[in-house]
């Protein structure tokens, strides 16, 4: 596959899976104050249940666009140290393994039956800071040169 239509895809499925957890951060969490517990209850349930319909595939073709895009980049990445590009590329493949690692953690949980309010909460927040950390990088990588 072509590294512009591996680019394109990668791209729309990361406006997905970060649109998704803005809204959660940002505008969900702020909205429960306002919200009868009740109603909050229905809602977080109705867009769980839909985000785990969604989600694996998001992150199916997120991951696998973004696999397809290192791999044309491997050069780099065999030695991040030597250059600016490797080293925040090889930075921002990490971070987004952590957030790989996050969801696992988060399906996980929910099928032991574990996955509480708290854990849901501080997985999301942590995943937005990572989120903002690879929409960084990825434009770093292409205008910051040491």
């Amino acid at each position: 596959m072509s590294y512009p239509l591996l680019l394109t895809i990668h791209l729309f499925a990361a406006l997905m899976f970060i649109g998704t957890v803005f809204f959660e951060v940002l505008i969900l969490e702020s909205v429960r104050k306002h919200v009868p517990r009740d109603v909050m209850r229905t809602m977080e349930i109705a867009i769980g249940t839909r985000a785990r319909r969604l989600m694996p595939w998001v992150l199916l073709v997120l991951y696998s666009a973004g696999a397809g895009m290192a791999w044309e980049h491997r050069a780099a990445l065999a030695h991040p140290l030597d250059n600016s590009f490797g080293l925040l590329l090889t930075v921002k493949i990490t971070l987004a393994l952590s957030v790989f690692g996050h969801f696992l953690t988060a399906m996980t949980l929910r099928r032991k039956g574990k996955l509480h309010s708290i854990h849901f909460k501080y997985i999301h927040l942590s995943v937005f800071c990572h989120m903002i950390g690879i929409v960084l990088l990825a434009k770093a990588m292409f205008y910051l040169h040491w």
